[in-house]
């Protein structure tokens, strides 16, 4: 996370990891997120978790595209967490 960050937003971000850490099920999840989130947010949420399963199974560009309906630019942002980043990879 960006250093720079003023206390409060640290504080924000912090309680917002916890509020996840709290969901015990998946019933929990969704109800949190369905008040949390747009559907179109969601769906841009669980496009890109798709997506990402998808690259490290070694699936094509084309074919993830073809199969999640995704955009190229949030592709390429994916598949660079995947090869530079520790989320995707530790967690899909």
């Amino acid at each position: 996370m960006v250093n720079n960050m003023s206390e409060d937003i640290k504080n924000n971000y912090s309680e917002f990891y916890k509020v996840i850490l709290s969901l015990q099920t998946e019933s929990d999840a969704e109800e949190f997120f369905s008040d949390l989130l747009t559907r179109k947010e969601l769906d841009s949420f669980t496009q890109r978790i798709t997506a990402g399963k998808l690259l490290k199974k070694g699936e094509t560009y084309e074919k993830v595209i073809s199969k999640t309906n995704i955009s190229s630019a949030t592709l390429s942002r994916v598949s660079r967490a995947l090869k530079y980043g520790t989320g995707y990879k530790k967690f899909l």
